[in-house]
């Protein structure tokens, strides 16, 4: 059993879902509330790791969506800086995992293979279930092109 820091975006239907399996596999998971964090520029880079910080940002804020906000065309500290100003910018969930491992988003096959995911309980995704591209967008874009759900 492993001991999770899941920081989320309360409402956030996947986020939801990644939680419910986290803890039907038996791990004890504390949540944060994503948006309510004083984040700070090295706190926020030991969730990235050596990724490119434009692959950081939740694709589907609006500032994003409505093109007002094109990551990769900031500098890493003005893409951070946005992050830390307006938290719906940060692509979710982080973890802690046992207070020494930080992630940035829910790789099913890369946390089954780090502290074990079950799929026994039939409320339970599985391991090719999208849980990172929000069901809400899927459908008002089907409903409303035009829509701006914060995701």
């Amino acid at each position: 059993m492993a001991h999770i820091i899941f920081f989320q975006k309360p409402g956030c239907i996947n986020n939801r879902r990644q939680l419910q399996w986290l803890q039907s596999s038996g791990h004890e998971v504390h949540t944060e509330n994503l948006l309510q964090q004083q984040w700070t520029t090295e706190r926020l880079k030991a969730f990235f790791g050596n990724r490119p910080i434009a692959e950081c940002f939740n694709q589907t804020a609006p500032a994003i969506k409505s093109g007002q906000l094109t990551p990769e065309h900031l500098s890493d500290e003005d893409a951070l800086a946005a992050m830390i100003k307006d938290p719906i910018l940060i692509k979710r969930p982080l973890m802690v995992i046992d207070h020494t491992l930080y992630i940035q988003g829910f790789d099913q096959q890369q946390l089954h293979q780090r502290i074990g995911l079950t799929t026994t309980d039939t409320t339970t995704p599985t391991m090719t279930e999208d849980l990172t591209t929000c069901p809400r967008q899927t459908t008002e874009h089907a409903a409303s092109p035009d829509s701006s759900h914060p995701a």
